[in-house]
């Protein structure tokens, strides 16, 4: 009985698991933002998950250089992801109806201030995973790694990524360990530290 007890005692100590070899991952604190999301809105899975109708905005706005994101398509419906200021109206989806968001739809539609500025040729579909990069100067976007070649540029504000949802579709962002590399020089959203 005591040699059970020993082999078992050096699994969890010294030869096996111990207190310091557990691997934690570290928890990002930038979350869908529960008081920034439409009046419909359910926001699950630790504030990676958006469904019910309307949208919702990241907790963090994009102040770095050259931002990069995912969403998963968990579900299809109707949707729209890009980036929006924290005056859009968040009710209304799939998001672009107002000056305030600049989103892909799920009908590939890139979209701004009700104006259809581009359609590219294939739309994600469930289960694909669209990236969102930005710079200051071009948002664009990418399907399963590879970019949709329509850029948008004249974005203005302080801006956050923005997820839009209605008609059944489930959307998951992905704010690190992408699925895909982010493109060159872009990294994940990082928190505005202040030197002091």
């Amino acid at each position: 009985m005591s040699v059970v007890f020993c082999c078992l005692k050096n699994c969890f100590d010294g030869i096996g698991l111990s207190q310091n070899n557990i691997q934690r991952r570290e928890v990002n604190p930038i979350v869908l933002d529960t008081g920034h999301m439409g009046h419909e809105v359910v926001i699950v899975k630790n504030g990676q998950r958006i469904c019910g109708s309307g949208g919702a905005l990241a907790s963090a706005p994009l102040v770095q250089s050259k931002s990069y994101f995912e969403i998963k398509i968990q579900q299809s419906g109707v949707w729209g992801v890009g980036l929006a200021t924290r005056n859009t109206d968040l009710n209304r989806s799939p998001g672009g109806h107002d000056a305030e968001s600049w989103v892909l739809c799920w009908d590939g539609v890139l979209r701004h201030n009700n104006t259809e500025l581009q359609k590219i040729q294939d739309s994600a579909q469930e289960g694909d995973i669209l990236g969102v990069s930005y710079d200051h100067i071009e948002l664009n976007f990418y399907i399963n790694g590879k970019p949709v070649d329509s850029p948008v540029s004249g974005i203005r504000g302080n801006v956050y990524p923005a997820l839009y949802v209605d008609d059944g579709a489930i959307l998951d962002i992905v704010l690190d360990n992408f699925h895909h590399s982010p493109p060159g020089g872009f990294d994940k959203i990082m928190l505005e530290q202040s030197l002091l």
